[in-house]
């Protein structure tokens, strides 16, 4: 059977809460909408950008049943139930299956310990296999001194373990995960900023978290890289660029959440102890923001 494959660029949602811990369901109903009228391809929830891994388990269900009951079915939804706590993985991996996600996806164990690959490979069949969902690894650069690719040779033969989403920013590493399974294995870009290189060594899409800013810029970008215009894609790559230069100079998550809000979505505030962007920063790098966004 053909593994599944998840295509087109998906945004990474931050998960909208305020200062006691309470979801905005209003601005997460708006905000879905929103991208997906401006051309999301779908929605990767409660990954490092939703801030799942410290939110409690009650909000990340919370946040994924409200995105499901906004979306229904118009665009997939890949639920990230990663967590510290293999057990409590595994719990929101079934809550993910029964709620209606499209898919599942999940960072390693947690990187304050150190796992071999052997130790990874059975955190991953243990987390499938307690779904019959498409399941995606979450390759991260602290997981560079492990083999990757071999551990996802391994996975493979998972029947549901389908591919992975890569953040790696090794392109030849990623053209070898391509050449896997015959080329039967999903694989989605990480790194925003070189969504064009991912496209080109192979990758089915991308998920980001500044998809959400310029959600209709990537999904042109896709468009037009599947369509042959290559110039056209590397153009619109550069432009992206920009935008997230600016990001990264307020602390990209906090200028994420801080710009939305500016736009008219209650994005509440980042995870304690990352602290907001206070009132003059945001007007600066709004400002810079739609400069660039003409």
């Amino acid at each position: 059977m053909a593994k599944h494959r998840f295509t087109g660029t998906m945004s990474a949602l931050p998960t909208p809460f305020d200062a006691s811990g309470k979801l905005l369901k209003k601005t997460v109903r708006e905000l879905v909408e929103w991208e997906i009228q401006q051309g999301t391809y779908g929605f990767y929830v409660c990954g490092s950008t939703g801030e799942g891994p410290v939110l409690p388990a009650s909000v990340r269900k919370e946040m994924l049943e409200e995105v499901l009951d906004t979306v229904k079915g118009r665009v997939p939804v890949i639920a990230h139930t990663g967590s510290i706590d293999c057990a409590a993985g595994v719990d929101l991996t079934k809550h993910a299956t029964a709620a209606g996600a499209n898919g599942i996806s999940s960072v390693p164990p947690n990187f304050y310990f150190t796992y071999n690959e052997t130790e990874i490979v059975e955190y991953y069949k243990r987390m499938a296999g307690s779904t019959n969902l498409p399941f995606i690894l979450y390759a991260v650069p602290y997981m560079a001194n492990l083999d990757i690719n071999g551990m996802m040779a391994k996975l493979l033969s998972v029947e549901n373990i389908c591919g992975l989403k890569d953040t790696r920013a090794n392109y030849y590493a990623m053209w070898q995960l391509r050449q896997l399974n015959n080329g039967d294995i999903n694989i989605i870009n990480g790194p925003d900023e070189m969504l064009i290189c991912g496209l080109t060594m192979g990758a089915d899409g991308g998920i980001g978290s500044t998809y959400n800013v310029m959600t209709d810029w990537y999904a042109n970008l896709f468009k037009k890289f599947t369509a042959g215009d290559f110039e056209g894609a590397r153009q619109q790559q550069y432009r992206i660029n920009k935008v997230i230069q600016v990001l990264l100079k307020y602390g990209c998550l906090p200028a994420i959440k801080a710009y939305l809000t500016a736009k008219g979505f209650d994005m509440g505030v980042p995870a304690f102890p990352k602290p907001a962007i206070d009132a003059d920063t945001a007007a600066k790098l709004v400002k810079e923001i739609d400069a660039l966004r003409g």
